[in-house]
């Protein structure tokens, strides 16, 4: 490949080429060496056949503008990888601008995927957080059916329902420390219940009526 001062970049005779070797080739080798005006030749050459392939598999117009100009860009890099002996250069960097548009696709589908999963996060975290709730509460009414009624009772009537110690020992007809105790003993009794039932809840009998 020769270039001549007004001339511009001259081809060798064909006589001077390998067999096989045709114009693009030529002007491929001598851009890998990096002699001055081949890559303006090669990128004439190749810019719309590179872009109708990218074309092809993007739908996106600005999408397969972009990858066309990465692929001509990459070819201008690696160059000096084209080998002669296993194909035409044309060849050769259509099946680089085809990879690289698959490549966009599939990077586009799997941003596309992730996204689904973000959005999807929230929902499933609120899921989770009720299915653990009913679990909990499952767990402790479990272990509720552990204690005596009267223990039982006068839990469910302070924590469930929120009544004070007094308002309960009045509901239930008892002296004061006698609601306090047993307050007291069902809430030791429901902590050891619970703490001995956490591997294997189901082990706690279900409270009747």
């Amino acid at each position: 490949m020769v270039y001549t001062a007004g001339r511009g970049f001259l081809a060798p005779p064909l006589n001077a080429r390998r067999p096989g070797q045709d114009g693009l080739d030529m002007l491929l080798e001598a851009t890998a060496r990096r002699e001055h005006g081949a890559y303006n030749l090669v990128y004439e050459q190749l810019s719309a056949p590179v872009h109708a392939v990218i074309r092809a598999v993007l739908r996106d117009p600005a999408q397969a503008e972009e990858v066309a100009q990465e692929v001509l860009l990459e070819i201008w890099l690696v160059a000096f990888r084209y080998d002669a002996t296993r194909g035409h250069a044309k060849a050769w960097v259509l099946t680089i601008a085809r990879r690289r548009a698959i490549d966009r696709v599939r990077s586009a589908a799997a941003a596309e995927a992730r996204e689904r999963r973000t959005a999807t996060m929230p929902y499933l975290d609120q899921v989770s957080d009720i299915v653990e709730d009913i679990l909990e509460r499952e767990h402790l009414r479990r272990c509720l059916g552990a204690l005596s009624t009267l223990q039982r009772e006068a839990i469910m009537l302070t924590f469930y329902d929120g009544y004070t110690n007094l308002q309960v020992a009045s509901m239930l007809r008892v002296p004061l420390g006698t609601a306090k105790a047993r307050i007291r003993d069902g809430l030791i009794k429901l902590r050891h219940v619970m703490a001995d039932t956490a591997a294997a809840p189901s082990a706690v009998a279900l409270p009747r009526g």
